[in-house]
């Protein structure tokens, strides 16, 4: 246990162990990570649907941030749904604090409609902290809310990625699952480079908390000393594998399979190049 690197998440919660704090918690454990969690908003939900949302209390969030803050130094930060506008603000206040590596995965809303963070909250987002954080991790949707231009397909991506870093995140993965393409096609923006991170689109049902898990596995990857290219890697080959082995729970889209380290060259995604960044 010594030897285990320590990550964190900040999160809201899923009863059904699919996605969110249990999620993250799931990833971490399989790929040797020793995970702390901090819950920002209690969540009613399943394989079927979110049924209730109900923030936890500013003064809980701010003590268990504090309590994990005294005790245990993490590696990594991943960083899912914040709910309100003060949990943005209270979770970048103590990242400023902090000597670790932060992955966003900036949980707007549920895949079939639910509001997660309201406009106050997306400001507060934009404002305190994406400069907090190393890589931001936004579905089609999510960047769309975030810049205000909308993804309509992969040739609006480089330049919402763009606009992403120059709001203050220091690299940014936009999720192509959301687009129309006959692969997953996913652009990595950072340091001086652009690269599309290409997967086979599968046809399969169990996709619950997919955004959660890659977040998830990518800050576990960066605990364990990975660059971050690699990272994003491994941790597009970990979803890959959760989703080629997954289901089979719930009467609706099933969660990943965590099966620790990916080993099977077919859940590895391909590179390719970009072109010259903007």
């Amino acid at each position: 246990m010594s030897g285990r690197p320590v990550a964190w998440t900040i999160a809201g919660t899923d009863p059904s162990g699919g996605a969110g704090i249990q999620a993250d918690l799931k990833v971490f454990h399989a790929l040797g990570v020793y995970g702390g969690s901090a819950i920002t908003a209690v969540i009613a939900q399943n394989t079927l649907g979110v049924r209730a949302i109900e923030p936890v209390s500013p003064a809980m969030l701010t003590a268990q941030l504090e309590a994990l803050r005294e005790d245990l130094s993490p590696r990594a930060v991943k960083i899912g749904m914040l709910a309100t506008a003060h949990a943005v603000r209270e979770t970048a206040r103590v990242l400023a604090g902090l000597d670790a590596f932060v992955v966003c995965d900036p949980v707007l809303a549920s895949s079939g409609g639910a509001a997660f963070l309201d406009a106050d909250g997306r400001r507060a987002m934009i404002e305190s902290l994406l400069p907090r954080v190393g890589l931001l991790t936004p579905n089609a949707v999510e960047a769309g809310l975030l810049t205000g231009h909308e993804v309509r397909g992969p040739d609006d991506v480089p330049a919402v990625a763009r606009t992403l870093r120059d709001l203050g995140a220091r690299a940014v993965l936009l999720k192509g699952g959301h687009l129309r393409s006959t692969d997953a096609r996913d652009y990595l923006d950072a340091d001086t480079r652009v690269r599309w991170i290409v997967s086979p689109r599968r046809d399969v049902t169990h996709t619950h908390g997919t955004g959660c898990t890659l977040s998830s596995a990518i800050a576990a990857f960066v605990a364990h000393g990975k660059p971050l290219e690699t990272a994003v890697l491994l941790g597009k080959a970990y979803v890959n594998q959760g989703l080629r082995l997954g289901g089979g729970i719930g009467r609706g889209r099933g969660p990943l399979a965590h099966l620790g380290w990916p080993a099977d060259e077919r859940d590895l995604p391909s590179v390719e190049p970009a072109g010259t960044p903007a």
